[in-house]
Formats: structure tokens, sequence, C-alpha cells
């Protein structure tokens, strides 16, 4: 019984400690920062670290700031990185940056590292762009790469565009720049053309970001698009070619059938138109109209004039005269 009673003890002593953080409370005195034990034992039951908070205070308080735990635990309850905007905020008062508490949970809260944004702030940040391709007015490729120098606007972190939209921008500027050279050579020898253009260009707008420079790292020659424009062209133009060309072809052999097969049905009418022929002169001998010496003159006429037929296709000039 003894010994249950001393676990008993000990428990409730580590239960006190946690949910009395005395020494921490300590802390807080020494350090000037007023945190009473009930708002300590308050942050227990709210399941907000009181290490956090207590810390985060005696920071601000001896930085000058002017915080108090209820919007420190207000925040942590919100999801917000209480230590990262301490620190941004002493980060912004000691290099002479209008930043608010306020404005330091929203821009934590909208999902940016706050104390990052206030560095880039003092420090300028390079972005390094991708490769950016575009095609001069005389059809050659140009590869361009991009430095652009920007600093962050801690007005415009909450509902400004990021890096992409910054990047997306620059390589736009740098396509019209480049397509709007009469020739690669001219960007070749002034790449800062291409620079001071995108820059006039106000492409910061509506970002979180302003850009102080915009230096063209490098650019490269490539490909002759214009050349290859024309190869495709050309070989558009020569399919187009071989198909009317083939069109003709088969229009032209179905004329030929055409005339072939009325051709056919000429000679079948000649057949036909001689088969009556014999019919007739059978007629004729018949009626009476036509006798057998009439007959015979007929043939001998006929034989005569093939005859005549046949010398004169042989090219014979004695052929005899009838």
């Amino acid at each position: 019984m003894f010994l249950f009673l001393v676990f008993l003890g000990i428990v409730g002593f580590f239960m006190f400690l946690y949910f009395v953080p005395v020494g921490l409370w300590i802390t807080a005195i020494f350090a000037g920062v007023r945190v009473t034990i009930g708002e300590l034992i308050g942050m227990r039951i709210r399941k907000v670290p009181p290490g956090i908070i207590v810390n985060s205070l005696i920071t601000a308080i001896k930085a000058g700031l002017n915080v108090t735990t209820r919007e420190l635990e207000t925040h942590f309850l919100a999801g917000g990185n209480v230590p990262n905007v301490i620190r941004a905020l002493i980060s912004a008062q000691k290099a002479n940056i209008n930043l608010s508490f306020q404005q330091a949970t929203a821009i934590d809260l909208a999902g940016r590292d706050v104390f990052e944004a206030v560095q880039i702030s003092v420090n300028p940040k390079v972005i390094n762009t991708p490769k950016v391709a575009a095609v001069a007015a005389d059809g050659i490729q140009l590869i361009a790469i991009a430095r652009v120098t920007v600093r962050a606007s801690i007005q415009q972190l909450v509902g400004g565009a990021g890096e992409e939209t910054i990047l997306a921008r620059v390589g736009e500027g740098i396509v019209t720049s480049i397509g709007s050279a009469k020739s690669h050579k001219e960007v070749l020898e002034n790449p800062d053309k291409i620079s001071k253009l995108v820059l006039s260009r106000g492409l910061d707008a509506g970002t979180a970001f302003e850009i102080l420079s915009i230096d063209i790292a490098d650019v490269d020659v490539g490909a002759n698009i214009g050349a290859k424009l024309q190869i495709d062209q050309a070989t558009a133009d020569l399919k187009v070619a071989e198909a009317k060309a083939e069109e003709r072809r088969a229009m032209a052999v179905a004329h030929e059938q055409e005339m072939k097969a009325k051709a056919q049905e000429a000679r079948a009418k000649v057949i036909e138109a001689e088969a009556e022929i014999p019919k007739a002169i059978a007629g004729a001998f018949t009626s009476g109209n036509l006798g057998v010496m009439d007959y015979y003159k007929m043939q001998n006429v006929q034989a005569d004039t093939d005859m005549r037929n046949a010398i004169s296709g042989s090219g014979k000039s004695n052929a005899p005269k009838s």
C-alpha cells in the first residue's frame, strides 16, 4: 500500500509539473515577461506548447516588440509558425522595414515563409530562368538564359504571384524581344537590348516581388528554323503536285478506256451491219432485183478494189489501172 501511494505521489508530481510548468514561469519572471501560472495551465489545457509561446514572447520583448501571449497563442492555434513570425519581425525592425504583427501573421498563414521574405527584401535574390528559345526575323533560333534579381515586396506577399509567374513573364518578354529583332546577329551583338526591353514592360506587377534587374547570362545560336520551314513547305508542295499528277494520269487512263469501249461498240455495229449484207443479197435474188451476172460483176468490182488497196498499201507505183 505504501509503495502504491509513493507511485501515485510521483505520478501526481510529474502531472503537476506538466500542467504547471514552474520552471518556465520562473524563466519568464527573470526575463521580465509577465506570464501567470493560470495562463500556462490554460495553454496546456488548450494543447498549446507553453515553451514555444513563452520563449517567443521573451525574444519579442527583449527585441522591443509589442506582442502579447494571447496574440501568439491565437496565431499558433490558427496553424501559424510563431517563432518564424517573431524572427521575421525582429529582422524587419533591424532593417527598418515597416512590418506589423498582423501583416507578418497574415503572410505566414498564407503559406509563405515570412522570415525568408524579409531576408529577400533586405538581400535581393537571383532567379535563373530556364533556357528560352525564340526565333529572330531571319529564321535563326536563339536560346537565351537570363538572371533575374528580385526583392520581396512585403505589401504584395499576400495574394501576390510567386517566382513561377516572374519566370514565365520574363521568358515571354525574351521571346518577344528576340522575335522583333531583324537578325539574330543584332541580338548577339547587343544582348542588353533584350534585358532593357523586358525590364521596361513592368513584369513585376501583381507579384510578390520587385524586379531590380534582368541580365542575359548566355545566348546560343540554335537551329535554322526558317530553312526547316521552307524545306517542309517544299516537301508539302511536292506531295501536292504528285497527287495532282496522279489524278491527271488516272483521268487519262479512264478516258482511254472509255474511247476503247466506244471503238469496240463501233466495231460491233459494223460487224452487225456487215452481217445484214448477205441477207439483203439473198432478198434481192428472191425478189428478182439482182441477177446472177450482176452478182458476179459486183464480186469482180470488190476483188479489184481489194487488189488496188493492197497494192496501194505496199507502196508500189506501177499498180495496174482499171
